[in-house]
């Protein structure tokens, strides 16, 4: 570095970002705490018992104590629990305890920390496309990917999508309750199908996915909720999906993965009842870059690089529009496929749902 490259630094702005490099470094290794948490069942001994030695929680736990009092240091300088130093006991605060220990928390994330290191243990792949162009299947990521998306979003879903969700669309409830006849495209592991089909008996839900493994998991779903009788499961792709009059169909955190969401869209207007409702969920975007300046943003885009479009690009790349499109050029989509009527029904901090119709 040159002598007047150092002097036309601004030392406040230097400092602010060694700050946030450091500070996202050790959230990165912070993160590794949290998934080691999680496996080990420290979190859930450490819950609704107040405070605990870290002799005790290792007891509790089967783990080693001086592995145990190291990581539970590592979660006091982490902010993720508390410490009496008078006692020299570690406590998980009820609100710790909501994020870390509830299996059932929209907001549990341990879980999560299985994207990131899918996303490092394929790296080589990632740096691979960089430099070719080349696409990256869904099916060819780390196995810890799939896992990971379908937990981080599966608690939101469960929390959101009955009671908040499929009611901000027109009539769409009223359907469901009476009988109607629902696609779920690119259904995952099958939480979003499954849930619905629950609160609705009366209705059918047949969810489709082109990843093989990710159907055998929503069968498996199905069958523990005791639903599979009206929740089928097939693997099949967006743009030629097998059915027709369908009253509902429904994308979830997936249209930006497809590598043609025109034709995707083309089709379910094809397939649609002639009264029937597309229900779009994507990741929450503004529609311009310099609006998505945040840590959610963030955590779209780098995903967005190294799965969402990559897949995208490997399915032919007609139209790679990555997990932050937002609501102008996700109506585009519609638009060219035919659709008239589209409006946003509700935003959350992590998607937007959008109704659309013929």
């Amino acid at each position: 570095m040159t002598t007047a490259q150092t002097n036309s630094m601004d030392p406040t702005k230097l400092d602010a970002l060694i700050g946030r490099a450091v500070g996202d470094l050790s959230a990165g290794y912070g993160g590794v705490m949290v998934s080691l948490g999680h496996r080990l069942g420290l979190y859930k001994a450490m819950a609704g018992v107040g405070p605990i030695s870290a002799r005790e929680l290792a007891r509790r736990s089967g783990c080693a104590e001086r592995y145990v009092r190291e990581w539970l240091n590592s979660q006091v300088a982490g902010g993720y629990v508390d410490y009496h130093a008078v006692s020299g006991t570690y406590e998980l605060s009820p609100e710790q305890a909501f994020i870390l220990a509830d299996e059932n928390s929209p907001v549990f994330i341990p879980n999560a920390w299985s994207v990131p290191a899918s996303m490092w243990a394929d790296e080589l792949k990632a740096v691979d496309a960089f430099r070719t162009g080349a696409g990256i299947p869904w099916g060819d990521h780390d196995g810890r990917l799939y896992c990971g998306v379908a937990a981080f979003y599966r608690n939101a879903y469960r929390a959101s999508l009955v009671p908040e969700w499929l009611p901000a669309l027109n009539g769409v409830v009223e359907k469901l309750t009476s009988g109607a006849w629902v696609a779920d495209i690119g259904c995952g592991h099958g939480h979003s199908t499954v849930l619905m089909a629950e609160a609705f008996p009366a209705s059918h839900f047949h969810g489709f996915d082109a990843h093989p493994a990710s159907v055998d998991e929503a069968r498996k779903a199905a069958a523990a909720a005791g639903v599979d009788a009206r929740a089928r499961f097939s693997q099949g792709r967006a743009a030629d999906f097998p059915g027709d009059g369908y009253d509902l169909i429904c994308y979830f955190d997936c249209l930006h993965d497809m590598g043609d969401p025109v034709a995707a869209a083309r089709h379910a207007a094809e397939v649609l009842a002639p009264d029937g409702t597309v229900m779009l969920v994507e990741p929450f975007a503004n529609d311009r870059v310099e609006d998505n300046v945040s840590p959610v943003a963030r955590l779209y885009y780098a995903a967005s690089t190294t799965i969402c479009c990559a897949h995208a690009i490997s399915e032919g790349g007609h139209m790679v529009l990555g997990a932050q499109a937002g609501e102008a050029r996700l109506a585009d989509v519609f638009r060219k496929a035919g659709f008239t009527r589209f409006r946003r029904a509700l935003a959350t901090p992590f998607n937007l749902i959008l109704e659309i119709r013929r």
